[in-house]
């Protein structure tokens, strides 16, 4: 039985602009970040810029699409409003068999964007435009979605108080009572700042797999080091996994670390969705019990085809 996964996370469009590192600095962006901007900025940065592509995005629901290629039964739920963006999203989806749960409704913000800038040395820095896709509520999750699934992939870049952590707990509380296994993607470095000791409360309390970079786990951790961190966190019970760029990725579970090399390219084209692509190729193995350097090579590969192209789908 090829078994479901279900991601939750912000439906977002994304506006691809390859820029130089002048407009960066002119409009005040830290290179590689992901910055928040009201719908203002959203617009007047618009203006200033040339779009290469526009396709539906969204860190979970990039990784959703992965595993779809992959064969693998994945759904998604995120919130669109039913606007020109919002229709754009839905059809993408669909055109990559992923299921959309979400039904779509007349909403008082349009559908989230994020302008992804990409500079000639492929490193991409991104402006977004959360829209209505930050309102997901427990109302927007429905118990018989869950229960359908057999594993629960919740973005970090979905985390914030009010509406969104009641949603995650709301959530998170059906799947432990089914015995659901729940993932989480740490997203951001900046978003590990801004959430700190709640993700490291979800870490120890609530999920069974986390998913990050090191420079995110570092964070979490307060930790200068890779050592430092692993130490730390390799006496909680779960499966942590920890990417590395051409360093390869680690996974640690029962105190146990398994190292995996990165999977060679040829040339680099823009960094957008490898950690999603990543997941999705560590999932859908996972899912299916394979061991975990096999689960490690499968997102490796899946990273490495990602990186070759512009956007964050295959």
């Amino acid at each position: 039985m090829n078994k479901k996964i279900l991601g939750i996370g912000n439906a977002l469009v994304d506006v691809f602009v390859k820029v130089d590192d002048n407009f960066l600095i002119k409009n005040q962006l830290t290179k590689g970040s992901m910055k928040l901007i009201n719908e203002s900025e959203f617009n007047m940065l618009k203006q200033d810029i040339k779009i290469e592509k526009i396709v539906a995005g969204g860190s979970s629901a990039n990784t959703m699409a992965g595993i779809s290629m992959l064969k693998g039964k994945p759904s998604f739920i995120g919130k669109i409003n039913s606007d020109d963006f919002g229709n754009l999203y839905k059809e993408s989806l669909e055109k990559a068999n992923v299921n959309f749960l979400y039904v779509q409704k007349n909403e008082s913000l349009s559908t989230g964007a994020s302008i992804i800038l990409i500079t000639p040395d492929s490193e991409r820095t991104m402006c977004t435009y959360l829209g209505i896709s930050s309102h997901l509520s427990t109302n927007d999750i429905n118990k018989n979605h869950i229960l359908d699934h057999q594993l629960i992939l919740l973005e970090g870049y979905l985390w914030d108080k009010g509406a969104s952590e009641n949603m995650f707990k709301h959530t998170i509380n059906i799947a432990k009572k089914n015995k659901i296994k729940i993932a989480m993607s740490l997203s951001d470095v900046f978003c590990v700042n801004r959430h700190k000791e709640d993700f490291y409360y979800l870490l120890k309390n609530d999920l069974d797999i986390l998913i990050g970079n090191e420079n995110e786990f570092k964070e979490l951790t307060n930790k200068k080091t890779l050592l430092e961190t692993i130490n730390e966190i390799k006496e909680f019970n779960k499966l942590m996994v920890i990417t590395r760029s051409e360093k390869g990725s680690l996974a640690i579970q029962n105190k146990i670390i398994t190292e995996c090399k990165s999977t060679k390219v040829e040339k680099i084209l823009d960094l957008t969705g490898a950690g999603d692509l990543f997941a999705a190729g560590f999932l859908q193995e996972y899912i299916n019990n394979s061991e975990i350097k096999k689960c490690l090579i499968a997102g490796s590969a899946l990273a490495a085809r990602i990186i070759q192209k512009i956007g964050a789908r295959l």
